[in-house]
């Protein structure tokens, strides 16, 4: 699986439509707006390489009202919170 961050610049009046609408893109698993110089931070989640071109510049920036992006790709993950929620599935106290 490969993650990328995606940062987000929009239009700032229309924030809540642009971020609906990025976090319903496939590869797209979820969608932040966030204080500072961007708007909003998409975290993509795709199997390859390529899909990274088909879901970053070939669909959210295409989304209307996206002014740029700007993406990092991560190499490792060192939080274990996925891995914990996994395993924590059912297992109420």
């Amino acid at each position: 699986m490969i993650t990328a961050i995606v940062l987000i610049k929009t239009d700032v009046d229309r924030i809540p439509e642009i971020a609906e609408t990025i976090a319903a893109l496939d590869g797209v698993s979820e969608v932040y707006s966030v204080t500072g110089a961007q708007d909003l931070i998409a975290l993509v989640r795709v199997a390859r390489h390529d899909d990274l071109a088909d879901t970053i510049p070939g669909r959210i920036s295409k989304v209307p009202g996206v002014a740029s992006t700007e993406t990092h790709i991560a190499f490792r993950t060192y939080s274990q919170h996925d891995l914990e929620a996994a395993f924590a599935i059912g297992l109420d106290s």
